[in-house]
């Protein structure tokens, strides 16, 4: 058992999300960056499905109950137990009564902490995962216990193990963004969409779970008379679904990149949608890093989670052979 301290900003239990319930509105939550969390739960023997602890920029102080084995990942930030300095991205123990202090991010806008065995919440529809604006769940507050659970892989990392650096995600400055084109794209004039392609965007501090604000050049919008079902606003279409990546831009005055714990559909035209592989790497993004959107095709797209797939690959097997040392 873990017992909070102090909650650090905004400290959530998230998992891999809530799949499936896009057909009752319901978006699938879970980590903002997959692929950090996943790393976090590799490192301490997890399922990678676990249950971890979503830190955004400043960290919690929590004391453990019992013996337990710990990792850190994402943004990087200086932590210690009891006082001692530990690494970020590398297999940790702590004793029981010990305290674990995360402080600021210094870099990304999200740290991960995953326990071996993962936090044992109360499953809601098949997740662990915060949703606030659903009352699923709320940020870790002084004086909570989190329960440690049991889902492990049978493999435990020894103390000392890390991630290489070369397989660490992009954290912060000028990240690219790879987009496919959505149905809404006709909706845009064909200089706006050149337009959109060539500028650099600026994050927002207006960002959230629900979408990362991004600050760059108004969109103008094809003439047409609205359809039954849509609104006078040159940016809405009779409502459609939204992905989870799709970019939306009200009015053409500033693009929003739904993540998340955003809503699962409306009635605003999407350019396109980003990659999933690059969403992890959205959201480590704060203000003022900028970005700029690559265009690339579906293959493409599959192919980029293909390759974030085959780097989970290198960490789990990297870790298994620092086993054998």
């Amino acid at each position: 058992m873990l017992t909070v301290l102090a909650p650090g900003a905004r400290t959530l239990v998230q998992d891999l999300g809530r799949a499936g319930q896009y057909a009752i509105g319901l978006p699938p939550s879970g980590a903002l960056d997959q692929y950090s969390h996943r790393c976090a739960n590799l490192l301490v023997g997890n399922d990678e499905t676990a249950a971890t602890l979503e830190i955004t920029m400043i960290g919690p102080e929590l004391r453990f109950a019992e013996p337990a084995i710990v990792a850190v990942t994402g943004g990087e930030a200086e932590i210690s137990i009891d006082g001692t300095r530990a690494e970020c991205w590398q297999t940790l123990s702590a004793d029981a009564g010990q305290v674990l202090r995360i402080g600021t991010l210094r870099t990304g806008c999200h740290a991960y902490l995953a326990v071996r065995g993962g936090i044992a919440t109360e499953l809601f529809l098949g997740s662990r995962s915060t949703y606030q604006s659903s009352a699923i769940g709320s940020p870790l507050a002084s004086g909570d216990t989190l329960p440690i659970g049991d889902e492990t892989d049978g493999f435990c990392p020894g103390e000392g193990s890390t991630v290489d650096p070369r397989l660490r995600p992009a954290l912060g400055g000028h990240q690219p963004l790879r987009l496919v084109e959505g149905l809404c794209r006709y909706r845009f004039t064909d200089e706006s969409v050149r337009e959109f392609f060539s500028s650099t965007f600026t994050v927002s501090a207006e960002s959230d779970r629900t979408g990362r604000r991004l600050i760059g050049p108004a969109l103008r919008f094809v003439d047409r008379e609205a359809p039954f079902g849509a609104g006078d606003n040159p940016s809405n279409v009779v409502d459609l679904g939204y992905p989870v990546g799709s970019v939306q831009v009200p009015n053409g005055e500033e693009a929003i990149c739904l993540l998340r714990d955003a809503v699962t559909g409306g009635g605003y035209a999407t350019i396109g949608t980003v990659v999933t592989a690059d969403l992890d790497v959205l959201a480590q993004l704060k203000a003022p890093d900028t970005v700029r959107f690559v265009p690339v095709s579906l293959d493409q797209a599959v192919a980029a989670r293909r390759e974030s797939r085959d780097r989970l690959d290198h960490v789990r097997r990297g870790l298994r052979l620092l086993s054998l040392y």
